[in-house]
């Protein structure tokens, strides 16, 4: 195990760094990505490869040189995403295009690209990092939740499809913590005069003092590391606070307008 070889889209910054340097320290060797290696000059954590998940020429070209400068690649953390918040009416197309490109259809293309490469090693582990936020839709992030939410999904029936492969695959779904995500967040204006407006300006606020506030994201790395010891990985892994978490639990088990009704009361609607 202490061999493995693990690529970290991602990897660069925020939970995907936490979880680069922790595998490291276990041993692993460690590859992150990051769509500029001229932004980051400095960086000594562990190697990182070039990619934009938006590329899938760029992918490839990536993970061929990786497979052959190490002979295998063990496991796939599909980290990389963008944040992205605003009303669904006000929220430019262009935006939420760019939201499913780089959360949905990047971990799509580097799956596409890591797969044949697993298949002939006949092993192989695919962690995609997804979010509490993608098993419901929650206000201002109805975008960010469907992304993810793909994710999620898709994971299920492909986990089906490579079983005989030998080829394992399954979802991680952080709360909030503690990163720069909110630096990098796509925000739809808040426009005076829009009847959202004081509203989202609000939950705004509370989305950011809930990023700035949440946990220290070794949390994510360690269940990383629980997942790939564990020899057959569940579908679906959750990590974080409970106050966030339990809210899945919730989802399944109350009626739907009564888990409606605590959303609405909790982001004061």
């Amino acid at each position: 195990m202490q061999n493995k070889v693990v690529l970290i889209t991602g990897g660069s910054s925020g939970i995907g760094k936490s979880i680069g340097i922790y595998l490291k320290s276990k041993g692993f060797l460690v590859y992150g990505t990051t769509r500029s290696l001229a932004g980051h000059p400095n960086f000594d954590a562990f190697p990182l490869l070039e990619l934009d998940v938006r590329d899938p020429l760029g992918i490839r070209s990536a993970i061929d040189r990786l497979i052959s400068s190490e002979g295998r690649l063990d496991v796939l953390v599909n980290n990389a995403g963008v944040g992205i918040t605003g009303p669904l009416e006000e929220t430019p197309h262009e935006a939420i295009l760019n939201a499913f490109e780089v959360n949905f259809h990047g971990p799509m293309h580097m799956i596409k690209a890591v797969l044949p490469q697993m298949r002939r090693q006949k092993s192989g582990l695919i962690i995609n990092i997804t979010s509490v936020a993608g098993y419901m839709g929650l206000p201002f992030r109805g975008v960010y939740s469907a992304t993810k939410g793909a994710l999620e999904i898709a994971t299920e029936a492909l986990r089906m499809e490579t079983r005989d492969f030998g080829v394992q695959v399954t979802n991680l779904a952080p709360s909030d913590f503690a990163t720069n995500i909110a630096a990098g967040r796509f925000h739809a204006e808040a426009r005076e005069g829009s009847p959202y407006y004081q509203k989202y300006r609000n939950i705004l606020k509370e989305i950011d003092e809930s990023v700035e506030g949440g946990g220290d994201p070794i949390k994510v790395a360690q269940m990383v590391f629980r997942i790939i010891r564990t020899k057959r990985p569940g579908i679906h892994y959750k990590v974080g606070a409970f106050s966030q978490t339990v809210s899945v639990f919730l989802k399944k088990v109350l009626p739907e307008k009564v888990f409606e009704k605590l959303l609405l009361n909790h982001y004061k609607l």
